[in-house]
């Protein structure tokens, strides 16, 4: 899809701070986190939701989705993770995306940038 964020992202049009990318998934910074480290995976193929995605590719993204918490935990130690999945009007971007979202018993004050340096260490 021309006009989709994601798909410009996953083609370089549009940057984003990449933390994991193999031939599957891409997986980014949230620019609007809701905590330090929200980060998005999302397929490299365009699939709208949860309801049109073939299941192998879940399996990429759940994958990734480990690789990343892992990373997570290792550069920021957060205290837990939500992982988040929206379909149908919550969802703002029509492509399949997952945020994995550090949770903090203490609020974290940092910048993406500031995150994003500590992570790709």
């Amino acid at each position: 899809m021309e006009e989709c964020i994601f798909c410009k992202i996953i083609k370089g049009e549009i940057p984003s701070k990449k933390l994991y990318e193999d031939e599957h998934v891409l997986a980014f910074l949230d620019i609007h986190p809701e905590s330090p480290g929200h980060t998005l995976i999302i397929p490299k193929e365009h699939h709208k939701d949860m309801f049109l995605i073939p299941e192998n590719e879940l399996t990429n993204i759940m994958k990734s989705a480990k690789v990343m918490m892992n990373r997570l935990e290792e550069k920021l130690h957060p205290d837990g993770f939500r992982l988040v999945q929206n379909n149908g009007i919550v969802q703002e971007v029509k492509h399949f995306h997952l945020h994995i979202i550090p949770v903090y018993q203490e609020k974290e004050e940092k910048t993406v940038e500031e995150i994003y340096e500590i992570i790709k260490k």
